[in-house]
């Protein structure tokens, strides 16, 4: 019987017009009951922050800001998805009603993206009615918690890798979306490249890719494989030499590629010894510009330890994608402050929530990084209810990002990629350490008397 050519049917996912269904159950039964009670319409402020860093870190860095406003801008209820909250009686007919012209008319102010934070911070304050906030609650933490955990542990290899590069390689890891969310995060926080494509199409991410083992077992021979690499790919190609034997694979592959060779790669074994041991063969053979890189499940503590090695770049993968052990950064979004009534110039009420453990500090918050006169960090100072005085050597931290609806605050990624540089920069030496620590400077609340108060959130 004679063989068929293999044939694969490409199924497309439907694309997201709407972002409306983004949230949870019980946002929108608190809307509907809102708006029988007539305080859904009351101005009200949320804010975004975490109580806690996770356990060891010294900072976090933010991310997602972009992925949320393009969110926001997305934020409405086409006729299926009220079709569906209709049918599965999720809320009452004057609810649909309303959801169906639902537009954020707010304004959200945010920490710069790739900024560092601390407990605390205000990472997004957000001003509208409650019923357009609370709507938003759900979206907004989901990227945040997420984008943010990933820009943490990849702001801490970077740091280790002390200037050689890191290449992200963790799509085959995660969800296939969040994948393109990680390696948009990992560029904020340092990293030089990512496999991702979907990443370099959406968000303009350099991307880089050679080949994996079984391109090397599907040919003949080892030889075949680079031969076949090389001549498609050039001599400045990667080639993967510890499928079989690495000191002959990169005897082999100087042989076809010659000095000019651009890197091998390893992927498998003791890397700081292997690494070692390819870097004299590479020179003896006369390929001395020849590059290294290692892959093989490496983390920030992994990096660390291969600083003294002859590596010169480093592919990461489970590890970057999962947070490095914290795969989410703690964000809560809580109800701050809101009006008397639903007048237009109703007076703001400091609200706090009192709960043991989890408590929270009313009132619209401000912030700005203190500094030493030599540029240092040396706090977070948040006020309460108005800004905290700037002493001159000082940075304000949030930004405006929407303002009466209107999306204001986009930016470039390598914006937010410098502003990352820069924050690192700024932070005192420990906060490099990957040692368990406190955070690298503390938070300091000024209350509406002015008077200085340590954060709840600091330990």
């Amino acid at each position: 019987m004679g063989t068929r050519p293999f044939r694969w049917r490409a199924i497309r996912l439907p694309a997201v017009h709407s972002t409306g269904l983004l949230t949870d159950h019980y946002e929108l039964t608190m809307l509907q009951a809102a708006l029988r009670s007539g305080t859904a319409h009351r101005r009200s402020v949320f804010e975004l922050f975490t109580r806690r860093l996770p356990t060891g870190r010294r900072y976090g860095v933010v991310a997602g800001t972009g992925r949320a406003l393009d969110a926001l801008e997305s934020y409405h209820f086409d006729d299926a998805q009220l079709s569906f909250l209709r049918d599965h009686k999720v809320v009452d007919e004057s609810t649909l009603e309303w959801l169906a012209c639902y537009q954020f008319t707010g304004s959200i102010w945010g920490y710069g993206e790739g900024d560092a934070y601390f407990p605390g911070s205000p990472l997004l304050v957000v001003e509208s009615s409650f019923a357009e906030a609370v709507l938003l609650e759900t979206m907004l933490l989901s990227i945040f918690n997420h984008d943010s955990a990933v820009a943490a542990a990849a702001s801490r290899m970077t740091a280790v890798a002390e200037g050689r590069p890191c290449i992200e390689m963790g799509a085959r890891r995660t969800h296939e979306w969040g994948a393109v969310a990680a390696a948009r995060a990992a560029y904020i926080a340092g990293f030089a490249t990512t496999a991702n494509l979907q990443a370099g199409a959406d968000y303009g991410v350099p991307t880089r890719g050679t080949a994996a083992h079984s391109f090397t077992l599907l040919h003949d021979t080892e030889r075949d494989a680079f031969m076949a690499q090389v001549e498609s790919l050039g001599r400045d190609t990667t080639l993967l030499v510890d499928t079989y034997n690495v000191a002959e694979a990169v005897k082999t592959a100087v042989e076809l590629a010659g000095p000019q060779l651009g890197a091998v790669r390893i992927d498998s074994g003791d890397l700081g010894l292997l690494a070692h041991q390819v870097r004299r063969q590479l020179d003896e053979l006369g390929a001395t510009q020849t590059r290294i890189i290692v892959t093989s499940d490496l983390d920030e503590f992994a990096i660390a330890g291969l600083a003294a090695a002859p590596v010169d770049g480093y592919g990461v993968g489970t590890s970057l994608v999962t947070g490095s052990g914290h795969p989410t950064s703690g964000f809560i979004y809580k109800l701050v402050a809101r009006a008397e009534t639903a007048e237009p110039d109703a007076k703001l009420l400091a609200v706090a929530k009192k709960s043991v453990n989890k408590i929270s500090r009313g009132g619209r918050k401000y912030a700005l990084r203190r500094l030493s006169t030599a540029g240092v960090a040396e706090a977070e100072v948040v006020g309460v209810g108005q800004p905290p005085v700037d002493d001159g050597d000082d940075r304000v931290l949030l930004r405006e990002l929407v303002r009466g609806g209107e999306i204001i605050g986009r930016e470039p990624l390598d914006v937010a990629r410098a502003r990352h540089d820069a924050a690192l920069a700024e932070l005192p030496a420990e906060s490099r350490k990957l040692s368990r620590g406190e955070p690298a400077i503390p938070t300091h609340y000024l209350g509406e008397d002015r008077s200085a108060n340590t954060s709840p959130f600091a330990s």
